[in-house]
């Protein structure tokens, strides 16, 4: 039994053999050879050469895919760098929306129709109740992200959405409920669950959805009808888990949902020659971690049941912190709540200097002697230089 193994090893074993049995997705095929190719050599090198010693460094470049667990950090940290010029130092409230499971066969045959439809009815549903005066009576600013898994990386669609405790009334004022979440749960599934049905349905009509696998019985009206029914009599479930209290509470916590994958490296616990153990957390047992065990195609398959559609945007700012909103009213927000900026730390800055600020790693020094790696590109007068990158 194999310890410390990676994704990425997982994939260089079993994937070859998944491949030959299951008709893979060319977003999927793009996304197991980035996952494979990762750090390897095969998207490019970076060399450097001491300008004192003449010590050669070869780095190998990344595959940049947001569903590689190799390549999460940096973009991580850099959004949330980002954001830090958009927090208020309000609360902040992080609302989860999910759907039945019952419904889970068909959103994975049309998966960016009803992806969208969960965007859809989640912001449709907070603004409605927000703008209602029983409420709050008043526009406010929230962050969507789509998470299509659960601990076991079995299928389970849900949004999380990190809401702004309070925001601007139509006199444009600022308004809050002094720290408590203005809206109600139950009203919040119930007006949710309305929204992405009726949305369902007009799809339904207008032909536009697709069965494939264990969702080809409802091609079939009545069926589809029956499940629709079945959904409507459902008690959905839609709940905001802890207050942020101040701004860089919320900072530190974006990164944690909008960054993330179906697993990462450090819950694969070892790999044999067919199986895959990983550590899964249990919900029924308070949350206590424990390990699973499935063949290694299953594996690919479950993570590979989670890599998004090709283009597909995940993160999304609504209200307050939509792009168009966010400049003047943020700013308007600040001002009226008298609370200072938060300004970027990586702005405008290069790579290297953003490398050395968050890790404290100077890329740019030598190891051997510290004197000052500069870039350096192979040529025919460089054998050495060749000679490593062969090695």
């Amino acid at each position: 039994m194999e310890k410390s193994c990676t994704i990425q090893d997982v994939f260089e074993r079993f994937y070859p053999v998944y491949k030959k049995t299951h008709e893979i997705p060319a977003h999927h095929r793009k996304t197991a050879f980035h996952i494979m190719n990762c750090k390897t050599g095969a998207f490019g090198v970076n060399i450097s050469v001491c300008e004192e010693c003449g010590c050669i460094s070869v780095h190998n470049n990344s595959c940049r895919s947001r569903c590689c667990p190799m390549c999460q950090e940096f973009p991580k940290e850099k959004w949330i760098d980002a954001q830090k010029e958009n927090v208020l130092d309000t609360p902040y409230y992080h609302v989860v929306f999910t759907v039945p499971e019952e419904l889970n066969p068909v959103i994975y045959s049309n998966q960016k129709l009803l992806y969208d439809a969960l965007y859809h009815a989640a912001s449709s549903t907070l603004n409605e109740l927000a703008k209602d005066s029983k409420y709050l009576g008043a526009d406010i600013g929230y962050i969507c992200i789509l998470h299509t898994w659960g601990s076991a990386m079995n299928y389970h669609p849900h949004i999380h959405t990190i809401v702004l405790g309070g925001g601007l009334d139509k006199d444009n004022k600022w308004k809050d409920t002094g720290g408590k979440f203005f809206l109600p749960y139950g009203g919040v599934a119930k007006v949710f669950r309305g929204k992405y049905l009726c949305e369902l349905k007009s799809l339904w009509n207008d032909s536009k959805l697709e069965f494939h696998g264990t969702a080809e019985k409802y091609q079939n009206h009545y069926c589809f009808k029956e499940l629709l029914d079945e959904c409507y009599k459902k008690d959905w479930v839609a709940y905001c888990k802890e207050t942020f209290n101040g701004a860089q509470s919320v900072i530190n916590y974006l990164g944690k949902y909008t960054h993330r994958i179906a697993i990462s490296n450090h819950r694969i616990k070892s790999m044999t020659e067919t199986t895959v153990t990983y550590a899964v957390k249990d919900y029924k047992n308070k949350g206590q971690w424990k390990e699973k065990t499935v063949p290694g195609e299953e594996f690919i398959r479950r993570f590979l049941m989670h890599v998004p559609p090709k283009r597909f945007v995940r993160i999304r700012h609504y209200g307050l912190l939509s792009c168009r909103n966010k400049s003047k009213k943020m700013t308007h927000c600040r001002n009226l709540l008298g609370c200072k900026k938060y300004i970027s730390a990586l702005k405008n800055r290069s790579a290297a200097e953003m490398i050395k600020l968050l890790y404290n790693i100077d890329v740019c020094m030598c190891s051997s002697c510290g004197g000052k790696m500069v870039p350096h590109l192979p040529d025919k007068h460089t054998p050495s230089v060749l000679a490593y990158m062969r090695c």
